[in-house]
């Protein structure tokens, strides 16, 4: 007798690539968290709006000037498959990407649905902060940047949910001149 097929679920595929790679207990426990939402979700645990969401939890990652990789998290919960009733905060963490130039820093953060008068900015000697808060959208973002700065040379510019602010390094990046040693 042939054993009756398993109902397939939206996310049996979603990290099949055609190869066999173990991608690890994190993407297991994403992929569970997945289905248990769906199954509440098909059952009516979620139905009033903004009682269980939106959850926005992702990464961003990237390599660096330095050529090492940057993992930065962002979203509304502290980690995907970990949130309890309770614990989503109203805030969300928006996308920010710094770029470390040899006379200035850039910030670029993405800040979807507000205007740019909601947007407060905060800059400290090393720090930037971001912050949004209205009744439609709420963002919380406080950075530590890579060198120190001169916070009031902050330049900011934002156009279409993207906020991209400019400031000046306190002292500019020198270069680094390799030079040869002779070994005795």
């Amino acid at each position: 007798m042939i054993p009756p097929k398993k109902r397939r679920s939206p996310f049996d595929d979603l990290f099949n690539f055609g190869f066999d790679i173990d991608f690890g207990e994190d993407f297991r426990r994403i992929h569970e968290e997945m289905e248990r939402m769906m199954e509440e979700s098909k059952k009516g645990k979620h139905s009033k709006t903004g009682e269980h969401g939106p959850f926005v939890y992702g990464w961003s990652m990237r390599v660096g000037p330095d050529g090492k990789p940057h993992v930065e998290k962002f979203g509304n919960v502290s980690q995907m498959g970990y949130e309890r009733p309770g614990e989503k905060s109203d805030e969300r963490e928006p996308l920010t990407d710094v770029i470390e130039g040899k006379e200035d820093v850039k910030v670029i953060a993405e800040l979807p649905g507000v205007e740019k008068k909601d947007i407060d900015l905060e800059a400290g000697e090393d720090s930037l902060l971001i912050k949004v808060d209205t009744a439609q959208r709420k963002y919380h973002k406080e950075l530590e940047l890579p060198c120190r700065i001169l916070p009031d040379t902050t330049k900011a510019n934002y156009n279409n949910g993207v906020l991209e602010v400019s400031i000046k390094r306190a002292e500019p990046k020198k270069d680094r001149k390799a030079r040869q040693i002779k070994i005795d």
